[in-house]
């Protein structure tokens, strides 16, 4: 029977096997939780609440003391102070969508579930969303291509689209395979030759971009080895080769 785990650090790294130099994943943030079926000396296996997502995680990332959330973040990242003052030395630094459980507040500052203080204006209710997925995605332009991550400092493409769309309120798989079969059954796909438009998710075989317009894509990408804006045609051309054309265009409908 599994039993309920929180992350109680920056980020959790969960792991093929238990062995820190195993493959990574995926990621999980503070306050997120995981649901423990076995525990294998400094390991717990188990899957993430949010998706599902199973594997390995450090047992001293992860801690049984749950506390329940109230809050998300909703800024691309922010510290967690040591006292509510600026000044304060930072415990760590956690990135959008972590989770908190707010509080007493000081100032312009409230307390974490681990004795830490966050500006709460870097915080939004545990039920409300962002109105744009893109307008998240784009606030990542710039943030470095790491294969498994789901954290402002580093995601890979599909990362970059769950993160979008859960700061949306929308829940979607984690890898990019698994999300186009989701998206397949709950949204448009579009007709051959139909115009794209902003919000429009683009496949290829194992990877996802988001359209800002009719021309232009926004993805975390192995070529720029950033997430970056670049023309379609010019993506295809680069992306075709190794991973074959593009395969379909799903146009979201959240309202």
């Amino acid at each position: 029977m599994a039993t309920s785990y929180q992350v109680c650090v920056a980020l959790a790294a969960l792991r093929r096997k238990p062995d820190a130099n195993a493959p990574l994943d995926t990621q999980l943030l503070f306050g997120e939780m995981f649901e423990v079926d076995t525990v294998e000396g400094a390991w717990c296996h188990g899957g993430a609440l949010r998706d599902g997502y199973t594997g390995w995680v450090s047992a001293s990332d992860l801690t049984r003391d749950v506390t329940p959330t109230t809050h998300r973040v909703r800024a691309l990242r922010t510290y967690v102070y040591s006292r509510p003052d600026l000044k304060s030395e930072p415990l760590h630094l956690v990135s959008m969508n972590a989770r908190i459980a707010a509080g007493r507040r000081e100032g312009r500052f409230v307390e974490t579930q681990d004795g830490g203080w966050i500006f709460a204006d870097h915080l939004a209710d545990a039920d409300t969303f962002e109105s744009d997925y893109v307008a998240v995605a784009e606030h990542f332009i710039g943030t470095p291509y790491f294969w498994g991550g789901r954290d402002s400092r580093g995601l890979d493409c599909s990362g970059l689209v769950q993160t979008a769309f859960e700061a949306a309120g929308v829940a979607v798989p984690r890898d990019s395979g698994d999300q186009e079969a989701d998206f397949r059954e709950r949204w448009q796909v579009l007709a051959p030759g139909m115009g794209l438009e902003r919000g429009d998710l683009i496949f290829w075989r194992g990877h996802v971009g988001i359209m800002t317009d009719a021309d232009m894509l926004l993805h975390a990408n192995a070529g720029s080895m950033a997430v970056s804006l670049e023309t379609r045609a010019d993506a295809e051309a680069r992306i075709a080769p190794e991973e074959g054309p593009m395969r379909v265009a799903i146009r979201p409908k959240l309202t």
